[in-house]
């Protein structure tokens, strides 16, 4: 069976113009995204990871190539892509479940059934006490659920993660890395995200795209089979499988890391 498309990154290039001269930051990328698939974005610091997620979100115009979502082609910011950034971003001044709302608040389509989905979601990862407390009485973690929830509820076609995780200290990282992943997988979808972390790229992607100094270009992509532990695939767990290790060193020498 043939995998549908959702996304089709075609010939993208970035090339930034300031006082100093050119800037290329991206070269001829190219990849396609399938429908439930999670892949991830691996590569050297400032080598254009988090400018080619901002052009495909619309928010800037590539030098050359298009981009396409549902075979429709991204002239600007819409509704298909919902962006989670590095940071939450939540409203302090607004209770969490005004947080989860504001997407449909600003789209105007807030009504009793969106405030009950929202009601719901918050019930189903852990936050439905904390509906109507305000973000700096959650801890970093519990925000990070609360932004996804946000970016889920206006139901967009693409999640576009730039490190979501890189925030938080190293063990709550690891334990919503693995919340997120599951709650991607369980609700069927599309996703790309930037991250540093090749252990984090492994445990949640389908596969890993591998992009080299800038100005990027795809090295690899890396399809990512992994056999976890009591046959349950949950970021946690893929991190135990036999494989882990050789994708690991895979992406390692692809990065061609010098310490």
């Amino acid at each position: 069976m043939e995998k549908k498309k959702i996304v089709e990154i075609k010939n993208i290039s970035m090339t930034y113009h300031t006082l100093d001269g050119e800037t290329k930051a991206i070269k001829d990328i190219n990849l396609n995204i399938n429908k439930g698939e999670i892949v991830s974005l691996v590569g050297p610091s400032g080598c254009g990871k988090s400018t080619l997620l901002s052009i495909i979100a619309g928010l800037i115009e590539p030098t050359k190539g298009e981009i396409l979502i549902k075979e429709k082609k991204i002239k600007g910011p819409n509704k298909e892509v919902g962006y989670m950034f590095q940071r939450d971003h939540l409203f302090e001044w607004r209770t969490i479940i005004e947080n989860v709302l504001i997407g449909l608040e600003i789209q105007g389509r807030v009504n009793e059934k969106q405030y009950k989905n929202a009601e719901n979601l918050l019930d189903i990862y852990g936050l439905s006490e904390f509906k109507e407390s305000f973000p700096r009485q959650l801890s970093g973690g519990m925000r990070q659920r609360v932004a996804l929830i946000r970016t889920l509820i206006v139901e967009p076609d693409l999640l576009l993660l730039d490190e979501p995780f890189s925030a938080l200290d190293y063990q709550t990282r690891l334990a919503i890395a693995d919340e997120i992943g599951i709650i991607l997988k369980k609700e069927g979808k599309t996703a790309l995200m930037v991250t540093h972390d090749i252990s984090e790229a492994i445990s949640v992607s389908d596969r890993v795209v591998v992009l080299s100094k800038r100005p990027a270009t795809i090295k690899d992509i890396i399809p990512i089979n992994l056999t976890c532990p009591g046959g349950v695939r949950t970021p946690m767990k893929c991190r135990e499988a036999p494989e882990f290790r050789y994708y690991f060193n895979q992406i390692w020498k692809e990065l061609d890391i010098h310490v």
